[in-house]
C-alpha cells in the first residue's frame, strides 16, 4: 500500500505525464453552463471521461439531463457507442449529481504499465465527448 503522500504524487505524477503526452486545452470546467461540467477521473481500480451536472438546484439538474437524453442517440451512434447516463450518480461524498460518462475498468493508477493505455484511451473519449458538446452546445445551453 501507498501512504497518502506517495499515492498524491503518483496522481500528479500522471496527470503531469498526460499532460506533457496529450498537449491541448480541454474544455473542462469551461463549458459556460452553470454546474456542467467534462471531467477526467483515474483511480485505483477505474479511468473515467464525464459530463457531470452538479446543480444544488434539482429542477436544473434534472433539465440539462433531460436535454443530454434527448441527444442520447447520437451520442451513442455518432460519439461514444458505450456511454452510461446515470440520472442520479453517488459522489464518495454522498452528494447526488446527473453523471453521462464512459469508463475503462480494470486499470490502475498506481500501476504505471496501465499508464499509456490510460492516457491514449482518456484522450480519444474526452475529444469524442467535447466534440459532441460542442457541436450540441447551442441546444444544450438555452
Amino acid at each position: 500500500m501507498y501512504s497518502r503522500a506517495e499515492s498524491k504524487k503518483i496522481r500528479q505524477e500522471f496527470w503531469t505525464s498526460f499532460g506533457k503526452n496529450y498537449v491541448r486545452k480541454w474544455l473542462l470546467y469551461n463549458t459556460r453552463i452553470k454546474d456542467l461540467s467534462l471531467k477526467f477521473t483515474f483511480t485505483r481500480d477505474t479511468a473515467e471521461v464525464s459530463i457531470d451536472l452538479d446543480a444544488n438546484d434539482e429542477i436544473m439538474r434534472l433539465y440539462y439531463f433531460e436535454k443530454f437524453e434527448s441527444l442520447k442517440v447520437i451520442l451513442k451512434d455518432e460519439f461514444l457507442p458505450e456511454v452510461v447516463f446515470d440520472k442520479y450518480y453517488q459522489l464518495d461524498d454522498g452528494k447526488i449529481i446527473s453523471r453521462i460518462y464512459v469508463t475503462l475498468p480494470g486499470v490502475d493508477i498506481h500501476n504505471k504499465k496501465d499508464w499509456p493505455k490510460v492516457q491514449l484511451w482518456l484522450y480519444k473519449k474526452m475529444d469524442s465527448l467535447e466534440r459532441f458538446f460542442l457541436e450540441y452546445w447551442d441546444f444544450i445551453e438555452q
